[in-house]
C-alpha cells in the first residue's frame, strides 16, 4: 500500500520528528524484522573506521540539533 506524503512541503525538522515517530511506533510493535546481510556489512566497515580514527560518531542529541538548524 503507497502511502504519499508531502516531503517537498515538509521542512528538515518536520521529516525528522517524522521519522522519530515512525521509529517510536516501530520500537513497541514486536516482531521478528531481520536486517539485510548488506547492513552488516557496512556496520562491520564503520566499526573499522571508527577504530582506525577514520571517523567521527556523535551523540544523536548533537546530530539532531545539527539536522534542526540545516531546517530553518
Amino acid at each position: 500500500m503507497p502511502i504519499e506524503l508531502p516531503l517537498n512541503a515538509m521542512s528538515v525538522e518536520e521529516k525528522v520528528q517524522l521519522l522519530e515517530q515512525v521509529w517510536d511506533n516501530l520500537c513497541r510493535q514486536s516482531g521478528d524484522v531481520r536486517s539485510p546481510e548488506w547492513h552488516a556489512v557496512i556496520l562491520n566497515e564503520r566499526k573499522r573506521q571508527i577504530e582506525n580514527g577514520t571517523m567521527a560518531v556523535s551523540l544523536w542529541s548533537e546530530a539532531k540539533e545539527r539536522l534542526q538548524k540545516l531546517g530553518k
